[in-house]
């Protein structure tokens, strides 16, 4: 999962990927929005720095993924990674049932996965688990790896050697932000379009004391 010493970055192939997709057309994410103009700026400059490793393009806005759904469809699902729209409702639901409100959230350090780099995002009164909980009850998440909340800036290209990259880390110094949440956002991206825009379909905003 993490880029380790004395290894090669994974480089992603430019392809459709239609093993996977099998002709379904959009892909379900809950996630949360960022949209504070100072982190947006660093985040943009530490893509244009580590420009040379990414792959491009890369159009789809920075977020943080809270929770893998699957293809998403309107009728019962089929596949084992289908999610529905019933699905949704139900985690809706359950979601509303909670009394859950705001949080802060910190963008700490950048780090590297084998095959993407990004930012580190801590979450000290652990309330994304919770959420991740309510959300996995009528759903298993689509998702091999253990969850590390992150900001991703960009999938390797090609395979580097993880020296590099470490390298390219340690000369820059981090900026450390906090991020107030106050929704969840769920949304579809084009499974086709290779780090294609994530568009948002449905939003569920936090009950405040």
């Amino acid at each position: 999962m993490f880029l380790k010493p004395s290894q090669f970055t994974v480089a992603t192939q430019t392809h459709d990927y239609p093993e996977w997709h099998l002709g379904r057309e959009e892909y379900a994410v809950w996630y949360l929005e960022i949209h504070q103009p100072e982190l947006l700026e660093y985040l943009t400059q530490l893509r244009a720095e580590f420009a040379d490793f990414l792959f491009q393009p890369n159009t789809r806005q920075f977020h943080i993924t809270l929770f893998i759904c699957g293809f998403f469809t309107q009728q019962n699902p089929v596949l084992n990674d289908d999610f529905s729209m019933q699905q949704l409702q139900q985690q809706l639901q359950r979601l509303k049932n909670e009394n859950i409100q705001p949080f802060q959230l910190n963008v700490g350090n950048i780090q590297s996965f084998e095959s993407a780099l990004f930012i580190d995002v801590l979450d000290p009164e652990n309330s994304l688990s919770k959420i991740r909980n309510l959300l996995s009850e009528n759903h298993h998440e689509i998702a091999p790896l253990i969850y590390h909340p992150h900001i991703t800036l960009g999938l390797y290209k090609s395979a580097f050697k993880s020296e590099k990259i470490f390298a390219k880390i340690a000369s820059i110094q981090p900026q450390k932000f906090e991020i107030s949440v106050e929704h969840l956002s769920f949304g579809l991206y084009k499974a086709k379009q290779l780090q294609g825009r994530l568009y948002p379909y449905q939003q569920f905003y936090f009950s405040k004391k």
